[in-house]
């Protein structure tokens, strides 16, 4: 009766790593012959691992992915001028705490997504929040928060988000009222938060793509120069075999 109330107050506070710890230890004998300290270190152990995981699922979930997609599964073999060095170098998220942007450029196919994606996802493995959106979406709700009131809060969301990822960047040109709203979401992210963006359009392209020009200079000053860039080329990874659907050649996106 009394480890009953146990797992209830257990429950009561949350405190579900602890209480699925403790019960294991109550059914296992192997935990008789350890002591007190370090039966108390393991519990304490698991609550903290059981939030930690609970903290990185919430994250993933807000993050809305396009992919599910790991830095472990990034594939070297192909082609495509991917450096190896660098990837292993932006997994350790430097980038986000000097809160610098990612470049992503490249044909459709080459897996500027799926790295992305990888890229978010490591940053909220370390702790970062991510956010992601294609472009045309997030032009267009930009839009609508415009006409419903919610322009400046969703600025805000953005400008919280420390990793916020802008896929199929460039494919079509930006209105006037895009790229001041890109201003604003660009300005708002100088030096307080990360970038990472995804385009089949080469950065020398970027500045006709945006317009007018001196809105274009502001832009990509906050975002290219001080950028890490990869460029990839090849063909397309959608057209090799199929040979690991779970990795990135199985779920290639642009």
């Amino acid at each position: 009766m009394l480890m009953e109330q146990t797992f209830e107050k257990l429950n009561a506070l949350k405190l579900y790593g602890l209480r699925d710890g403790l019960s294991e230890q109550m059914e296992q004998a192997s935990f008789a012959s350890l002591s007190f300290e370090e039966r108390i270190s393991m519990l304490v152990d698991r609550e903290w691992t059981d939030r930690e995981s609970r903290k990185l699922h919430n994250r993933i979930k807000a993050a809305k992915l396009k992919v599910q997609a790991s830095m472990e599964d990034i594939d070297y073999r192909a082609s495509r001028g991917l450096d190896a060095s660098l990837m292993r170098s932006l997994a350790d998220c430097r980038f986000v705490s000097a809160a610098s942007s990612v470049i992503l450029t490249g044909p459709t196919g080459t897996g500027k997504t799926y790295l992305a994606c990888a890229l978010a996802h490591q940053a909220m493995r370390r702790g970062h929040s991510a956010l992601y959106f294609r472009a045309p979406r997030l032009f267009e709700a930009l839009r609508i928060s415009r006409a419903d009131g919610s322009w400046a809060r969703l600025l805000a969301r953005l400008a919280r988000t420390e990793v916020l990822v802008v896929d199929d960047w460039g494919l079509a040109a930006l209105s006037d009222a895009e790229r001041r709203d890109f201003l604003e979401v660009a300005e708002d992210r100088a030096g307080t938060g990360s970038l990472i963006m995804a385009s089949q359009l080469p950065v020398q392209k970027w500045h006709e793509l945006i317009g007018e020009p001196t809105i274009a200079d502001a832009i990509l000053d906050r975002i290219v120069h001080s950028s890490y860039r990869i460029e990839l080329k090849g063909a397309s990874l959608r057209r090799k075999r199929q040979g690991n659907p779970s990795g990135e050649e199985g779920q290639a996106e642009s």
